[in-house]
C-alpha cells in the first residue's frame, strides 16, 4: 500500500515539474513575440517615413 502512495506522489511531482517548465516556456515565448512585434512595427514605420521623404522630394 505504501508503494502505491509513493508512486502517486512521484507522478504528481513529475507532472508538476513538467507544468512549471511549460509555463516558463510559454512566458518566454510571449516575451519574445512581443519584442519581435515591436521590431516589426518599428521597421515598418521607418520604411513608411522613408517612402514619405522620397515622395516629398518630388513636390519641392
Amino acid at each position: 500500500m505504501d508503494n502505491k502512495a509513493q508512486a502517486s506522489a512521484e507522478f504528481i511531482l513529475l507532472f508538476g515539474g513538467i507544468f512549471v517548465v511549460v509555463l516558463l516556456a510559454i512566458f518566454m515565448y510571449k516575451n519574445y513575440m512581443n519584442d519581435l512585434t515591436g521590431e516589426i512595427s518599428s521597421k515598418e514605420l521607418n520604411e513608411f517615413n522613408s517612402q514619405l521623404n522620397t515622395l516629398g522630394r518630388y513636390f519641392k
